[in-house]
């Protein structure tokens, strides 16, 4: 890994996020940064982390699934059970994107049905 830090607002500015954002996670525990005097210095982990982070939170899952996965993090160990444990949410997060899918069609008869009945009972009342 690099060692290349990067100043609050540079992983902002490149990540496209704010600098509140950046802060929340930390609070949140997931980032560490050094700190120089009231200066936060992030390394190029903390810049993979958010990106984990980033994209875990686009694609559905939970701050806490996301914590979870960079946890698992091993670049000795190939990072096989970080990959498994992120294909085995991967499979969870289709099956419900699957189950809201068939709700909303669902939803959408229901509403066809509500309204042909409401204009039937319309015309019939006219």
């Amino acid at each position: 890994m690099s060692n290349q830090t990067y100043s609050i607002s540079d992983l902002a500015r490149e990540l496209d996020i704010t600098t509140r954002t950046i802060r929340f996670y930390e609070e949140q525990g997931m980032l560490t940064p050094e700190r120089r005097g009231l200066e936060r210095i992030y390394t190029a982990r903390d810049k993979v982390t958010l990106r984990l982070i980033l994209r875990g939170k686009r694609i559905g899952f939970s701050l806490a699934e996301c914590r979870d996965l960079i946890g698992l993090y091993d670049p000795q160990g190939g990072n096989r059970k970080q990959l498994q444990t992120m294909l085995e949410k991967i499979n969870e997060r289709r099956a419900q994107l699957d189950q809201q899918l068939l709700d909303i069609q669902q939803m959408q008869l229901e509403l066809d049905t509500a309204e042909e009945r409401c204009t039937l009972a319309l015309s019939q009342s006219t």
